[in-house]
């Protein structure tokens, strides 16, 4: 036995000292935290409080007037054919992107990730450039190729004859939520890629060792061996991703502004042009769209909330290195 194993550790002093000398001490530290919490508090929890109670209210957002309704806004929402469309569309809208972006990304990924690919640093960069890109100057670009006058997509699809007639992509109330999915995937596919790529690296080396020793190749890897190594990463990437595909506006605003006659409106498109840019003829309803904002943003918390119990999960499952 040591004989420093009878020596008491030393008491915590940092612990013991009353909380008014520990903030005296630290006063330094905490003043560099006030910018950043300043900032928190104005643009998150004032935010998230004010929409919280403004949904509470008959309130235009435009006057003084404001009237106390209670749940009354909320039970409007849910009769609101408008508002359930909406609603509906965003789901769709992600159940269509999700799988796509995740199924694309994860070819990519497998294909980039080879080592005796000549130019992968060069294709990565090319896939991830359209993330970068600004969504202003992706929504002009995409009109004026989805464009059925002289639009180079329904030029080729012309001259090949797979139609016979220009298509209307962006103006067609059956074609513009497909159009807007495939922009989306065009757009987001290389942030996907990133994610793979980074739970390929997980991928211990001695297995693709011990592949090529055992006359493994190919497809055979990849399903057999690189798959179910990665496969627990797929429910973290999905949520992401469902969370991104939840937050369209941008794009949408851009190209369509919900059209046409609302077939690409949005969860996000609705509360704006209700709170913001209602049609001519009737006053914008802060209140009404205050309380549409947070049935959404409940949602969108739910995705977000799974999101972490998918990655304190997946860490659970993760081997230790002994």
């Amino acid at each position: 036995m040591s004989a420093y194993s009878d020596i008491p550790p030393p008491p915590d002093e940092a612990r013991q000292r009353p909380l008014g000398q520990r903030l005296r001490e630290h006063r330094i530290d905490y003043l560099f935290l006030l910018p950043g919490l300043a900032i928190f508090g104005a643009f998150v929890v004032w935010p998230l409080f004010a929409a919280n109670w403004f949904a509470l209210l008959d309130w235009s957002g435009f006057d003084s007037r404001q009237v106390f309704v209670g749940l009354q806004n909320y039970r409007d929402l849910l009769g609101d054919e408008f508002f359930r469309a909406a609603f509906v569309r965003s789901i769709l809208f992600t159940a269509i992107t999700v799988p796509l972006q995740m199924l694309l990304g994860l070819v990519l990924a497998v294909v980039l990730n080879n080592r005796l690919l000549k130019l992968s640093a060069l294709f990565r960069t090319m896939i991830f450039l359209p993330v970068v890109t600004p969504v202003a100057v992706i929504a002009i670009v995409m009109a004026l190729m989805l464009s059925p006058f002289n639009g180079p997509i329904n030029d080729l699809l012309q001259s090949t004859e797979i139609v016979q007639r220009a298509v209307d992509f962006l103006g067609s109330p059956q074609l513009v939520m497909w159009s807007l999915a495939g922009i989306y995937v065009w757009k987001w596919t290389g942030v996907t890629l990133i994610y793979w790529l980074a739970a390929l690296q997980t991928v211990p080396d001695e297995l693709y060792e011990a592949c090529k020793l055992d006359g493994v190749r190919g497809w055979q890897v990849t399903r057999y061996v690189i798959l179910p190594i990665i496969a627990p990463f797929a429910v973290v990437i999905g949520l992401i991703s469902a969370i991104s595909a939840l937050n369209v506006f941008p794009l949408i605003q851009a190209t369509t502004q919900g059209g046409p006659f609302f077939a690409s409106e949005v969860m996000e498109v609705f509360i704006f042009r209700t709170a913001f840019a209602p049609p001519s003829g009737t006053f914008p309803q802060l209140g009404y769209a205050s309380a549409a904002g947070v049935l959404f943003g409940l949602a969108v918390m739910g995705l977000t909330i799974l999101q972490v119990l998918a990655v304190r999960h997946a860490r659970r499952k993760e081997p230790t290195n002994g």
